[in-house]
């Protein structure tokens, strides 16, 4: 009977039942290693500054940053996740069944609830620069809120039953010892394409191709307006273009998303669902899509860059210094 070299098995103990490493370079390996590590930590770190940022001062307590808020959240778990990808570097699993069910679910989960964020942003946006004169009754924290919570306890429910057979026996799908793979059913991936991607990209294109016919209208009207405008119709000039402001820089979120998820979910849907490897270049792709959105914020949102100075010196430590005015 042929048997493996212990140092190819990840669980040399188990012989012939446990499954191969996968037998790489040690150069590729430790670069791969490196990459994540400095993703992940990169990722969380960020994010969690746009958590702290938007959660403690009152003045971002807007509507569009609680939306911000629950993209930063879905980001800053997607930095934890990568860490689990670390672990399956050399192909094997060390976690056990349950814990590799439960960050398979969490993983859709996450996804799922970040690309319905992303929905939400593109309705607020419209809403705000199409219906400007509702937007303030019609989009309230309190609605947005409710909102938010809607889309990740859907996210939560629909991939819970989707992937309830894994949940209920953990490991079933494993062939061997040192696996970990979680399977949907043939309706449950066409499922999962529809209400994880296609049915919300085409959402966000109608959208924002809509804001993006508005906007361009606007700005021809405040540039043939703008030398005529009263002192009223000059801060009138300024509510909108800081709308449509908030328009583009979230437009600029929203195609730096599809430009990174895209290709992820074109390659998982060619190869009929199989697992994409943790060293290509889409799936890499794909997870740094969590980093690039908080240093976009840095980029352009300069309560932001005064938020996070006040943090990294201690100063929201101060009593008073969730009031504090940092837009």
């Amino acid at each position: 009977m042929k048997t493996f070299e212990n140092t190819e098995l990840c669980f040399p103990q188990l012989l012939n039942s446990s499954c191969r490493k996968i037998m790489g370079r040690s150069s590729v390996s430790l670069l791969i290693y490196f990459t994540l590590s400095f993703i992940s930590l990169l990722t969380v770190t960020l994010n969690l500054m746009v958590i702290i940022s938007i959660s403690h001062f009152k003045n971002l307590h807007s509507p569009t940053n609680i939306l911000l808020l629950s993209l930063a959240v879905s980001d800053c778990m997607v930095g934890f996740l990568i860490s689990f990808q670390i672990v399956l570097i050399d192909g094997c699993w060390y976690l056990g069944d349950i814990i590799c069910t439960l960050y398979v679910v969490l993983d859709y989960v996450i996804t799922s609830a970040s690309i319905g964020t992303m929905v939400l942003i593109s309705v607020d946006r419209y809403v705000a620069i199409c219906y400007p004169l509702y937007y303030p009754s019609k989009v309230t924290a309190e609605r947005t809120k409710m909102c938010v919570s809607l889309c990740w306890m859907f996210a939560f429910l629909c991939h819970s039953l989707l992937l309830k057979d894994s949940l209920q026996k953990p490991g079933r799908y494993n062939s061997c010892f040192g696996e970990c793979v979680v399977v949907l059913d043939y309706i449950g991936g066409i499922t999962d394409l529809l209400l994880s991607f296609i049915g919300p990209v085409t959402a966000i294109l109608v959208l924002y191709v809509r804001v993006f016919v508005v906007v361009v209208s606007q700005v021809q009207a405040i540039q043939s307006h703008v030398s005529a405008a009263s002192l009223q119709g000059s801060v009138r000039v300024s509510a909108k273009k800081s709308e449509m402001k908030a328009a583009v820089i979230l437009g600029i979120v929203v195609v730096v998303f599809l430009i990174c998820t895209c290709p992820y979910f074109c390659v998982i849907l060619m190869a009929e669902g199989a697992e994409v490897s943790a060293s290509s270049v889409t799936f890499l792709l794909f997870y740094f899509n969590s980093t690039l959105n908080p240093l976009i914020y840095a980029l352009f949102y300069p309560w932001f860059r005064k938020s996070v100075k006040l943090i990294l010196t201690l100063q929201i430590l101060k009593s008073d210094s969730s009031d504090t005015i940092v837009m």
